[in-house]
């Protein structure tokens, strides 16, 4: 397991449509993305963790719903082509898992 990316919301008012993302890469592989929309404060927004593999995000993503984890989205190919679920934790903190 490996931390895919961090994304954080920022401002930017050069932002010429409702949603932007770029992403930083970092020596280690891991990636920060900075998102900017006009309905979202500057704020960290989720962590991803890269699991590997689709099996390894659904036999994850199981696990943490049997055990109560507060589920946000179940397992899904995402418009910018993650294969990922997402949860909360106990502070609302958002955490994709990610293949």
């Amino acid at each position: 397991m490996k931390i895919e990316h961090v994304a954080s919301w920022v401002s930017d008012p050069s932002a010429k449509r409702p949603f932007h993302s770029y992403f930083l890469s970092l020596d280690s592989g891991a990636r920060l993305e900075l998102m900017v929309s006009p309905d979202e404060a500057p704020r960290i927004a989720h962590i991803a963790v890269s699991v590997g593999s689709r099996e390894a995000v659904d036999r994850m993503f199981q696990e943490m719903e049997a055990a109560g984890v507060r589920i946000i989205s179940e397992p899904r190919l995402t418009g910018d082509g993650y294969y990922e679920a997402v949860v909360a934790d106990p502070d609302g903190n958002l955490v994709e898992i990610t293949s």
